[in-house]
């Protein structure tokens, strides 16, 4: 990048993820505290800053039990403290900047997790989550030598954007990080194109799933149960999902339709033998929507305990072994920085593809909003919970701690 793109771009990320607060008016918003600490403040009221900005009035939101999750145990530093969280939201258009082209106030918009410029090589391509312009995180550069988007609600490494667990939110380049909500489409639907549903389809597309392919998804969260949804759609035949939590494993067999290994009695090496017996040629696709946190191995739990690694390699392990010879593998779950025993000979002797990053969400905006009208994707299966901003810091305990049933919740601030 040569040095005028580089003023170009941290003037774009200045001028547009920061909002300027309002002076006289006030609002209800999570906000980080500390580890496993979050609550509900009164802060500043954001105001439209750049002329591309829009201005949401929060009618739904929700916790993610994956990167919110992260935030909330301390994992994904540095988070300022009294950073509004969250990064699923819609609602309605209450003010518009003067160079915003597709909304108007009193519009109905889903917003996407991730921030992008529309403008930058990245989004030309359709990799907004690589966009060049609305991140200017010197930690980010200096940890993995690139900065990807910003993202609301979350650390320092993107942005430090304040986030849709609020009563109103500023949303940068409205006119590429919103999507409109048509009449027939109710917020408790619409809501999940913000991450979830968009983020599934991205880890279906990244496996290249396709008709008569078995798949095996590690995690069923919400995103590894609408993976298991799209997967359906796009003609797997058979698709086994492997999680320990009895209330995420009921819904996948029930509601989704998909086999399940319940893992909770055992062990790595079982695990690996379980999916080798049911299907002995090795899987197709292998998808991996559990993140860095899920150590099932006692060295690897004494690695992170003391800090000789960040991530677990556990699961991409049994992933590895599983998954057939030259077969795809699909990584959606988070991952932030190092693991150690990670099986890299498995990809080179097994012949094996594998992709992983998070979801440009713009790309997949008209695709999901068409499933959800047409009734062939339905995110209210996965919704256990409706509350208000008041029980949101009790949820972010249940949903981390994976107790009392919580798989989604469905906010209305």
């Amino acid at each position: 990048m040569n040095p005028e793109n580089e003023v170009k771009r941290t003037r774009l990320a200045e001028g547009t993820t920061q909002p300027a607060q309002s002076s006289t008016e006030t609002m209800r918003a999570v906000t980080y505290q500390g580890k496993k600490s979050v609550k509900v403040s009164e802060v500043p009221k954001p105001l439209i800053t750049h002329p591309k900005d829009v201005i949401v009035k929060v009618t739904a939101c929700t916790i993610c039990s994956g990167s919110d999750s992260h935030i909330y145990c301390g994992e994904i530093q540095p988070t300022e403290k009294g950073s509004i969280l969250g990064h699923e939201g819609c609602g309605v258009i209450t003010e518009v900047g003067q160079d915003v082209k597709k909304f108007k106030v009193g519009d109905r918009v889903v917003i996407a997790f991730d921030i992008a410029c529309g403008e930058c090589e990245y989004c030309k391509r359709g990799e907004f989550t690589g966009c060049d312009m609305t991140n200017d995180s010197q930690e980010m550069k200096d940890m993995y030598g690139h900065a990807h988007c910003a993202i609301f609600g979350y650390s320092k490494l993107l942005g430090s954007v304040p986030g849709s667990q609020a009563q109103y939110v500023r949303v940068p380049i409205a006119d590429v990080n919103c999507y409109p909500i048509p009449d027939d489409v109710p917020d408790e639907k619409a809501l999940y194109l913000s991450d979830v549903l968009c983020t599934s389809l991205h880890a279906a597309e990244m496996g290249e799933v396709g008709p008569g392919d078995t798949v095996a998804i590690w995690g069923l969260g919400p995103i590894g149960l609408y993976t298991a949804r799209w997967c359906q759609i796009k003609g797997a035949t058979r698709i086994i999902g492997i999680d320990s939590v009895k209330e995420r494993l009921q819904l996948a067999a029930h509601k989704f339709g998909i086999e399940v290994l319940d893992r909770s009695n055992m062990s790595k090496d079982e695990v690996i033998k379980e999916l080798q017996r049911r299907c002995p040629r090795g899987f197709d696709v292998c998808i991996e929507a559990a993140g860095f946190r899920f150590s099932e191995t006692l060295k690897s739990k004494i690695e992170r305990a003391i800090g000789l690694q960040t991530d677990t390699a556990d699961i991409l392990t049994e992933i590895f072994t599983v998954v057939r010879k030259f077969g795809r593998v699909s990584i959606i779950g988070d991952y932030i920085g190092f693991a150690n025993h990670f099986p890299i000979g498995y990809i080179m002797m097994k012949h094996l593809t594998l992709r992983s990053g998070q979801c440009p969400c713009q790309k997949y905006f008209k695709t999901v909003m068409d499933h959800v009208r047409d009734g062939s994707v339905d995110p209210t299966w996965m919704i256990t919970h409706k509350i208000t901003l008041d029980e949101v810091p009790d949820a972010y305990d249940k949903l981390h701690q994976q107790k009392d049933g919580y798989i989604k919740v469905l906010i209305k601030p």
